[in-house]
């Protein structure tokens, strides 16, 4: 099993509070858990107004699997108009892989 984690942190100009900061991370949030099938959650600069980190989590049998789909949540967000990326760390965890039943 690999686990595909990406951090994403986003620039958000121009935003001056936490209640418009919400708004663009929950319609990043679901639009991506909608259209990839993914965990994703808002993981840290929480009460930052122009800041937003975001997680994704991807889970596959098949590490390029799971290196598409981050690449593709990455680029899917970066295409949001209402947030810079402005970083990406992306770690693959092979998990189990000794045990054959």
């Amino acid at each position: 099993m690999i686990v595909g984690v990406c951090r994403v942190v986003l620039s958000l100009p121009g935003n001056d509070s936490l209640k418009g900061k919400r708004a663009v991370v929950r319609s990043i949030l679901d639009r991506a858990r909608s259209r990839f099938n993914v965990a994703a959650a808002e993981v840290d600069a929480l009460d930052i107004h122009r800041r937003a980190v975001l997680g994704f989590a991807v889970v596959s049998n098949d590490a390029r699997h799971v290196q598409s789909m981050v690449d593709k949540i990455t680029a899917f967000v970066e295409q949001a108009t209402e947030a810079l990326l402005v970083d990406r760390h992306v770690e693959l965890v092979h998990v189990g892989e000794e045990w054959h039943g």
